[in-house]
């Protein structure tokens, strides 16, 4: 398929080149196209010079494809924060990760500044019950260094057999000093959907993450929830998307669509217009247009982002909690055949039904609540947004924001944006923080 593709637009590609050639300009234009064919060709060349002095020259013997696997990360990573290759044995793990079951500790992870940065634990694992937190940074595992580590060199050393015990050092925005964290390897179902009938008369509904078993997840909970609750005494749903980092598109266009009839959820678009994609809701509105309330926080990125956007933009939902992370790239996953693993590459950004890229700028609350931080974790609580990620896309579009709160606390009753979803449902003011309604803007169905 991909091939199929290249081949007409190669073909259009050089219709043009042609055109502008043969214009008033076309002497210019041919010679800047050398030009630039003649500088890329020029650093090949470095590269194969310095490749061979390294292998000539370097104290130690190196590995070849060690240095080949090296140079190729080095480049990917240069491009933005979310693009990455990923070798054969990285590229299972991830397969194995968006299935749904993979062995670890429960954590999602990025890279920043030499260091592991926690985007979140996953609900119910050993990193949660071990008081990880969104936006803690590992700097040590088992005692040895993660600074000069690939991400999937650090994460490959946080696995292994199941009962067995690594040690992370956690830098912790606050603290005085390092802590280090003993935590035993499980084997990780990721359940991603939990449920249960709040005082009777509301759904509540907990996404965790996007992954394979997520839409169906949803469709038994909501199913289930319909068949405790009569409809006349439902009063509506809380589906809570905080600290829920994404996963896979077509699962966040498939939850979106359960709560639409009809109309866009996400459009993305590439570096070439003739690459824009458009997804619509399919499938029917499952709640039979129930109120819905959608909890965020600035652990919130990616999937949950479209969610939010895509159900806030069709008036379709009430936002309440804090400004979600603001990530607004399309990662495309590129296998690259038998043993060569697979390259994760930005290849779009996503906008919302209205027109809206949240790159760098996230999902605004309609609602802004702010938790109750307990005093041994003030200071320490505040989430790194896209926007403050080194060499992130830049947004032309509006003004870029910061990081959020990310801080859910541990007790329900202590939970001030649950209370305030649920007061809403009974038709009851919350008590907002700074809250700023934002614009309704008019969807195209």
């Amino acid at each position: 398929m991909r091939k199929s593709l290249l081949f007409p637009l190669g073909a259009l590609t050089g219709v043009c080149l042609t055109l502008l050639v043969s214009g008033p300009q076309g002497g210019l234009w041919a010679a800047r196209a050398a030009a630039g064919a003649d500088d890329a060709y020029s650093k090949l060349n470095l590269f194969g010079e310095v490749f061979e002095r390294v292998k000539a020259s370097y104290v130690e013997k190196p590995d070849n494809a060690k240095l080949i696997e090296g140079a190729i990360t080095g480049m990917v990573t240069s491009l933005d924060p979310h693009s990455r290759y990923m070798n054969d044995k990285a590229w299972t793990e991830m397969q194995e990760t968006t299935s749904g079951e993979f062995g670890g500790l429960g954590i999602e992870v990025t890279m920043e500044e030499g260091l592991v940065k926690v985007v979140s634990p996953i609900d119910d694992t050993p990193a949660s019950k071990a008081g990880i937190m969104s936006g803690d940074l590992i700097s040590k595992i088992d005692g040895e260094n993660v600074q000069g580590m690939t991400l999937e060199q650090a994460v490959n050393k946080m696995k292994g057999p199941v009962d067995t015990q690594t040690k992370l050092t956690i830098v912790r925005k606050g603290a005085d000093a390092p802590l280090d964290v003993a935590i035993k390897r499980e084997i990780i179902h990721v359940r991603p959907v939990r449920f249960h009938v709040e005082n009777g008369d509301i759904g509540y509904i907990r996404v965790t993450s996007f992954n394979e078993q997520t839409t169906d997840g949803l469709k038994k909970a909501i199913a289930s929830i319909s068949k405790d609750v009569p409809q006349e005494k439902l009063v509506g749903y809380v589906m809570d998307l905080r600290n829920n980092p994404g996963g896979l598109l077509d699962q966040a266009v498939s939850v979106s669509s359960a709560f639409l009839q009809r109309g866009e959820v996400v459009s993305t678009r590439g570096r070439n217009p003739e690459e824009t994609q458009r997804f619509t809701a399919h499938g029917g509105d499952l709640t039979k247009g129930k109120p819905l309330v959608i909890l965020v926080n600035g652990g919130s990125a990616s999937a949950s982002e479209i969610v939010a956007g895509a159900l806030h933009d069709h008036k379709r939902a009430t936002i309440i909690g804090t400004r979600s992370f603001g990530k607004g790239s399309v990662q495309t996953i590129i296998p690259l055949g038998a043993g060569n693993g697979a390259l994760a590459l930005t290849t779009a950004r996503y906008y919302t039904p209205s027109g809206r890229s949240i790159q760098a700028q996230g999902i605004a609350p309609d609602i802004e609540i702010l938790q109750d931080i307990p005093p041994e974790l003030k200071g320490r609580m505040d989430t790194m947004a896209e926007s403050q990620m080194r060499g992130h896309l830049q947004n032309s579009e509006g003004a870029e924001q910061t990081g959020s709160q990310s801080y859910v606390p541990p007790e329900e009753k202590d939970d001030k944006a649950l209370h305030a979803a649920f007061d809403f449902l009974h038709g009851q003011s919350a008590n907002a923080v700074a809250a700023k309604p934002a614009p309704k803007a008019a969807v195209p169905n």
